[in-house]
């Protein structure tokens, strides 16, 4: 049997067996076999194909969903019944050991500042020696900020302290490698990623963040479960505007 998904998906985004060949890096002719014999292809190949797609490898690959669905349970590595009981160690050794990736998605995050004073330069000196570092802040003016702080029974506090965090992170942003962005989305999640550690903190409706639990996950190749969460990110990164 064809595969009519893979084939209804590189018609959806206006692109060819050639232009996803070239982007995976094969023959087009493999391309071709995905779909007419409806082969499953090489992890690797799967992930640049489904990425370059947009398309969820399982949606795309049905057969591979049991190999997914077992390495992305293994990827959760702990839960933390509140933000508070994660351990400072943990939010140290994960900031010191980050080298290619930092990316962090938060209304305000000032927690992460006030425990850490040092993070704004340690945030640009890992730009300066490479590393991606990207930050999405609330916005301080828009009304689902106000809102959530209402939500949380601190009311214009959350806006508050958005701005401080802003501050601190002033000495940083003119470093290249280090971007700042600011949101309005409705955040479900606060996002804190270290290379392949990210930490997952869930918001309740009615408490505030540091109350919620947080989950500790670890990318592990086949897995979805963090790069679902990093896909989350990059959507509220591609919505959000320079600060």
């Amino acid at each position: 049997m064809a595969n009519e998904r893979l084939r209804a998906a590189i018609s959806a985004k206006d692109e060819t067996l050639q232009t996803l060949a070239d982007h995976v890096g094969i023959d087009p002719k493999s391309v071709e076999r995905w779909i007419s014999k409806d082969r499953t292809p090489h992890r690797n190949h799967r992930w640049k194909a489904s990425k370059f797609l947009g398309v969820d490898e399982v949606y795309l690959w049905p057969t591979v969903k049991e190999q997914a669905d077992t390495a992305s349970t293994s990827e959760l590595i702990t839960y933390y019944p509140h933000r508070g009981a994660v351990p400072a160690s943990l939010w140290s050794s994960l900031i010191e050991g980050a080298t290619s990736q930092v990316e962090i998605l938060v209304y305000a995050g000032l927690f992460l500042f006030d425990g850490h004073p040092d993070l704004p330069d340690e945030l640009a000196d890992k730009a300066r020696a490479g590393a991606q570092v990207r930050v999405l802040l609330g916005d301080p003016e828009a009304p689902m900020i106000r809102q959530r702080g209402e939500e949380e029974g601190i009311g214009s506090d959350l806006a508050a302290r958005a701005r401080i965090t802003r501050r601190y992170l002033e000495p940083a942003m003119s470093v290249p490698g280090v971007e700042l962005r600011l949101h309005d989305t409705i955040l479900y999640n606060s996002i804190y990623r270290f290379d392949d550690d990210v930490l997952v903190n869930p918001h309740v409706l009615g408490a505030p963040a540091g109350q919620n639990p947080v989950l500790h996950f670890r990318y592990l190749p086949g897995a979805r479960t963090f790069r679902h969460y990093m896909r989350s990110f990059d959507y509220a990164w591609e919505r959000g505007r320079p600060a």
